[in-house]
């Protein structure tokens, strides 16, 4: 079988979680929720319950070697064939992929077609993305652009396409959000910023923050989507995963934490505000950039190529469980691959025209457009039933001693026990409290 080696298997499963959810999303989410609070929630819920989370989706993929749907019925009693139905999570990545694929496609139409004449103030910059935003053929080429390097990739393999990629864009990753960062702490806004980060307010943290957190950790770990459990499927089974899973969380919290110092220090130098939400990187920090000179075009492209191998390395671990599942069925790798990124390509297609002016009204439910809708359901219903479910059949449907045999060689019997109460307790309550929370505020 075409294996990950280890380190190729850390650093794909890094690049799978270090996406827009590290770079765009937590410097919004820390922003729009007060800062230092927000972080140590996250840091904290990471280190304990995210990782907890992590280690039981590669459990089931590790122990299996098998596809995602496979690896439920394999691992259950009896080997009972209504387990099967829990891989149904492996239809969630593309679903996001098909929406997740066209924001990255706006990453590349502002490397190629802003980063060199940025907008010189808000009202200018909201008109570029409104103007992206309605144009189909800007919007379907950079999602043609996304799917097409995705497929490429996926179809060449787990060694020679996942793996090689990850080798070359994960070390570009930490050099250039590192250089940036070197940059930022040159800056007299850079002590502000850290001030923010770090500077924990007991007065801001309430149950929106911590509910925040929560999601932020869930969305970053790439929980319930199928991901962990097919990479854990391409690696050595004695691989040591309490290793592995937390040389995936910590380095995401240090891009995130990065990402975060560097957002700010730039947002307080030129006097923005971090609670832009959402459109902090389209919107604000284009303007930002601008009021710096030529040295904001600079930095600004470099803070985008960053972006944009982050995106492409998460779309890539989205795409990978549909196609094992495939090839395990008998369908070749080339096959699997571009059959499944054709299909994920028409629905994107058509949520790229649920954002035009003229076909929204007819590409709307419950008053949401099918992209808004698409980014809704993924998020607040499945991923967190995926999560949930995964969670669930590791604590309690596999035999404890079955699972203490499996996990043996990575936990002692302390770490097991411990390990194990925050899958069968913790973490169920954390996913149901996060779904209730989404699903009511949604």
């Amino acid at each position: 079988m075409n294996n990950f080696s280890k380190l190729g298997f850390i650093l794909a499963a890094l690049g799978s979680s270090i996406g827009l959810g590290h770079i765009w999303r937590f410097p919004y989410m820390a922003g729009t929720s007060g800062g230092g609070g927000f972080v140590l929630l996250f840091l904290v819920l990471a280190l304990t319950v995210g990782l907890a989370m992590l280690i039981a989706e590669m459990v089931i993929g590790q122990s299996t070697q098998t596809d995602v749907a496979s690896a439920f019925e394999q691992l259950s009693p009896q080997r009972s064939k209504k387990w099967k139905c829990a891989g149904l999570v492996l239809f969630t990545g593309p679903l996001i992929l098909s929406f997740y694929a066209i924001v990255l496609g706006w990453v590349f139409y502002y490397l190629v077609g802003v980063s060199f004449s940025l907008p010189a103030d808000i009202h200018a910059s909201k008109q570029i993305l409104l103007d992206l935003e309605d144009s189909l053929g800007k919007q379907v080429a950079g999602l043609s652009v996304t799917l097409f390097l995705t497929a490429w990739i996926v179809s060449r393999g787990v060694r020679d396409g996942i793996e090689k990629l990850n080798f070359v864009l994960m070390p570009l990753l930490f050099i250039i959000f590192f250089g940036l960062l070197f940059y930022a702490s040159t800056q007299p806004s850079f002590k502000q910023a850290v001030n923010f980060m770090f500077g924990v307010r007991l007065a801001d943290i309430n149950h929106k923050v911590l509910m925040n957190a929560l999601g932020q950790v869930f969305f970053a770990l790439s929980i319930g989507i199928g991901i962990n459990i097919s990479y854990a499927s391409s690696t050595d089974p004695k691989q040591n995963l309490l290793q592995s899973a937390f040389w995936v969380v910590v380095p995401g919290i240090v891009i995130s934490l990065v990402a975060g110092l560097m957002i700010f220090t730039f947002v307080f130098e030129y006097g923005d505000s971090p609670t832009e939400g959402a459109g902090l990187i389209f919107v604000s920090l284009p303007v930002v950039f601008y009021k710096m000179g030529w040295i904001g075009s600079v930095v600004f492209i470099l803070f985008l190529c960053a972006l944009a191998f982050a995106g492409i390395t998460s779309t890539i671990a989205l795409l990978e469980p549909p196609v094992q599942y495939l090839i395990d069925h008998d369908y070749s790798r080339p096959k699997a691959t571009w059959l499944t990124t054709l299909a994920i390509y028409i629905l994107g297609v058509i949520l790229v025209f649920s954002l035009n002016k003229i076909y929204k009204p007819h590409l709307s439910i419950f008053h949401r457009n099918l992209f808004d809708l698409a980014d809704f359901f993924t998020t607040s219903v499945l991923m967190p039933l995926g999560g949930l479910v995964s969670v669930l059949f590791v604590g309690w449907v596999i035999d404890r001693e079955k699972l203490h045999q499996i996990t043996s060689h990575f936990l002692s019997d302390g770490l097991f026990a411990f390990w194990l109460f925050l899958v069968r307790y913790i973490a169920p309550l954390v996913i149901l409290v996060i779904w209730a929370v989404k699903i009511m505020q949604g």
